[in-house]
């Protein structure tokens, strides 16, 4: 699947054309200059951004001038062929110059780009002004045999030659080509693997799936088979295979080789005709790039993905992905809003925050069906938090055995206690113990047995789940736990919606602290005995914990 676009803006005059953009592309992320304007993510240093960008394959939509970018980017422009998209955008909306990345779509991102904003898209490629498309960058589903044919073919159009297209082409129907019954050029779309003629360009549809028996040597029979067969291995649509293989990770390897999708039959899936056969592999054709797309599903994937602590610099480019590649997404209705952007197309099923097991049996039952599924929480889902729930309905007793076909992973985030704990300094800089005081799935008298023993080890700890309405007195009886083991003086840090808009941090004393200082949302990390504060520069306070404690 493509990367999702960087919007990468230097100030908040551009702000508002990089919304109008990332209205078209819902999932680009606006990258803003830090200190200079509030974005859904920061960076430091433009070239640096830019460079980290495009290595990563990401599409850029940078909203300066275009030499900015092209100076920032010229140390890393050595293959044409592997470049992402680069389009440079007046902060006013005023023009869209497409860079790099003509064989990666960009004049198509530039002109959908410029008819958003109204304007025209600096399109110079000289194919495609007079013709209207570009032959060397086809659709998806179908694969140019031949880039450097291509380019002379192209040159030959633009000196005078005519055309005339051998196989199904729709994409070009609307283009400006010089078609002539008798063309001097000719453009075939086949599946035949063979050199082509000085002539001719060969571009093929991705209409051949592979039927699979098993995994012995996928990779070497499947190209013996399309060799054999005079096919070309470009042509390959996908791999499929019967239901009983889909954990298989040598077939899933093979099929991340070979760089095309793998799709799983059973008795009665429709299959199309075959073609070739070798070692027991069948080669099959489809009608059309799409209709091969159809053919057999895919094996369902369930992501079990933490946020952070809620802004977007904070979310690891790992669950980024998992997002923008979700079928439907679930979670408490907070968290899935803060996922966004989202997709239209993408289901959302919202619940209760005491729903975890209903969420996770429903998560699977729609990663079984074939879907890609994201199960949302914030900070890490691994602390309180669904990683554990969606693990607990897997190994029940009565989970259905599809179940454990799907594709499961857990993808990590950054916790409330590592955000509050690195936005107040490091107070969990030696060893520390996160407890949670909601006795709702433990019982209480466990919560007081732990909170003894991590205060007696002299462990920092941090409260999850501290007070809430329902709990009013447990905090406060926390608290006396606590201080039979720590002195009035030991550092506390209170940090309230670290990662959002509204974020608070509050330095007190244990001494000093009380249950009216903490709600739900509060985050409270009680110090060791070597907890330290001292004043920053600004006027706040560093708190740390040493990473040593005094010899005896």
């Amino acid at each position: 699947m493509t990367l999702s676009p960087a919007i990468v803006i230097l100030g908040p005059s551009a702000l508002a054309t990089a919304r109008r953009i990332q209205a078209l592309y819902p999932q680009a992320v606006i990258h803003g200059l830090s200190g200079r304007v509030e974005a859904d993510a920061a960076y430091d240093d433009f070239g640096d951004t830019l460079r980290n960008l495009y290595r990563s394959g990401t599409p850029i939509i940078a909203l300066c001038a275009a030499g900015i970018v092209i100076r920032s980017l010229a140390p890393l422009l050595t293959s044409k062929g592997a470049e992402p998209p680069v389009l440079a955008v007046a902060e006013d909306g005023s023009a869209v110059v497409p860079l790099l990345g003509g064989l990666g779509g960009v004049n198509r991102m530039a002109r959908e780009i410029a008819a958003a904003l109204q304007v025209s898209a600096a399109i110079t490629t000289s194919g495609e002004l007079r013709f209207g498309t570009c032959l060397l960058d086809p659709p998806s589903g179908y694969v140019l045999a031949d880039i450097d044919q291509g380019k002379r073919f192209v040159s030959d159009l633009l000196g005078g030659e005519s055309l005339r297209i051998d196989g199904e082409a729709p994409w070009l129907d609307r283009s400006k080509l010089p078609m002539a019954e008798d063309g001097g050029r000719t453009l075939h779309i086949t599946t035949e693997q063979r050199a082509a003629q000085a002539h001719e360009l060969l571009i093929h549809p991705r209409t051949l799936l592979a039927l699979v028996d098993s995994t012995d040597d996928l990779a070497a029979r499947i190209a013996q088979a399309f060799e054999q067969a005079g096919l070309a291995q470009k042509s390959l649509a996908a791999l499929l295979a019967p239901a009983a293989l889909m954990t298989d990770r040598t077939l899933a390897n093979a099929a991340s080789e070979l760089n095309v999708p793998l799709r799983f039959i059973t008795s009665d899936t429709a299959l199309p005709t075959a073609i070739a056969q070798h070692d027991g592999l069948q080669v099959l054709r489809a009608e059309s790039p799409d209709a091969a797309q159809t053919i057999g599903r895919p094996r369902g994937r369930l992501s079990v993905i933490g946020l952070g602590p809620g802004a977007a610099e904070h979310m690891t480019p790992a669950v980024r992905r998992a997002l923008d590649e979700a079928q439907d997404l679930l979670g408490y209705e907070t968290y899935v809003r803060m996922a966004e952007p989202l997709r239209n197309d993408q289901v959302r099923h919202c619940s209760d925050n005491r729903e975890e097991l209903q969420r996770a049996r429903h998560a699977f039952e729609l990663a079984a069906s074939g879907r890609r599924v994201v199960v949302i929480s914030s900070g890490d889902p691994g602390v309180f938090a669904m990683a554990a729930a969606v693990l607990e309905a897997l190994e029940e007793a009565q989970a259905p055995t599809d179940w454990h076909a799907v594709e499961l992973e857990v993808l990590p985030g950054v916790s409330a206690a590592l955000a509050t704990a690195a936005k107040a300094g490091a107070p969990l800089g030696h060893d520390f113990c996160l407890i949670s005081l909601s006795d709702n799935l433990k019982p209480w008298a466990m919560i007081e047995s732990r909170l003894d023993h991590a205060g007696a080890a002299d462990l920092a700890m941090a409260f999850y789940n501290p007070i809430s309405k329902a709990r009013p007195w447990q905090l406060g009886r926390a608290l006396e736990i606590v201080r039979s083991h720590r002195t009035p003086d030991t550092v506390v840090v209170l940090g309230r919606d670290i990662g959002r808009p509204a974020e608070a941090l509050r330095v007190v004393s244990l001494g000093e602290l009380t249950p009216e200082m903490v709600d739900m949302r509060t985050l409270v990390i009680i110090g060791s005995s070597q907890t330290r504060r001292f004043p920053r520069g600004d006027g706040g306070e560093w708190v740390y914990t040493p990473r040593s404690y005094p010899q005896a």
